[in-house]
């Protein structure tokens, strides 16, 4: 059985300890499409990092496609799409530093025709400080009716009316090829084949990649550029972004929150990220 939720859920995967440095940081705004105009992503003097690489640290040092092998959890990679991603920051993500990630599987849905695997991670430097916790969902086609929870519902209350701020942002065709280089070695966003064997045309863009850049939208323009400003940064793939693709991103400001909704242009208007939600440290 593929997924067995009492053994899966409340599991411990286990600790990584990991460093990174100024050059993996820039390599990561690189990454998202961080040009020349934008020095504090791509100059090693002043730089910033922005909330968004706390999804990758981790990982920089991976150079295996990822494997969906946890206990009471074992899932073909073809079969797998990412679903949710949340980021809650605990203070700046330094621009160099040493951690532990310690991760669990936070729960299992059973949605029928697939399944949703949660897992958590808390990140704490080497001394002990809390630094962020990711919590994110893969979505599992094929993977249900082992008789879970559909789990709670998570819709959010969307304003009325017209959004308040609408940018689009270009992505580059060898977007992915750049990304795959911060640790997500997925054949998805490179090799033709393996694209098309999971019902797709061509390679697709990571969503991750997607998060980056538009996180990086949301401070440049919301934030006076200044990441440290970002409390907690949420998102829900809706669709994919093929490479080359233009980002259009539309923002409602509500409650002291950004709602956000971001589509793919070329594509009239296809939804790409949906529910995302920045919320501002106060």
């Amino acid at each position: 059985m593929p997924i067995d939720p009492a053994v899966a859920i409340g599991a411990e995967i286990g600790e990584v300890n990991f460093a990174w440095t100024s050059s993996d940081v820039l390599l990561y705004h690189l990454a998202l499409g961080a040009g020349p105009d934008e020095p504090r992503y791509t100059y090693e003097q002043d730089l910033v990092v922005l909330p968004t690489f706390a999804t990758v640290a981790a990982n920089l040092r991976v150079f295996d496609p990822p494997a969906v092998s946890f206990p009471g959890v074992e899932i073909d990679l073809a079969k797998v799409l990412h679903g949710k991603q949340e980021i809650t920051l605990h203070g700046p993500v330094p621009t160099s530093g040493k951690a532990v990630a310690r991760s669990r599987i936070a729960d299992v849905y059973d949605k029928g025709k697939a399944a949703v695997v949660i897992q958590e991670v808390a990140v704490t430097s080497s001394s002990g400080d809390p630094l962020w916790t990711a919590r994110s969902s893969i979505f599992a086609r094929g993977e249900g009716g082992f008789g879970g929870s559909r789990g709670p519902s998570d819709r959010i209350e969307w304003p009325s009316g017209e959004p308040d701020f609408v940018f689009e942002t270009p992505t580059l065709p060898q977007q992915a090829l750049l990304y795959r280089l911060c640790g997500d070695r997925n054949p998805l966003h490179a090799d033709p084949a393996f694209a098309r064997a999971a019902g797709f045309d061509r390679p697709i863009l990571h969503g991750l990649c997607t998060y980056g850049i538009v996180a990086r939208v949301l401070v440049n323009e919301f934030l006076d550029g200044d990441p440290a400003r970002v409390a907690s940064f949420s998102t829900k793939f809706a669709g994919v972004v093929f490479p080359g693709e233009t980002l259009r991103t539309r923002v409602w400001r509500s409650a002291g929150r950004l709602l956000v909704t971001t589509s793919a242009a070329e594509r009239d208007d296809a939804p790409v990220l949906a529910d995302t939600v920045l919320v501002p440290t106060s």
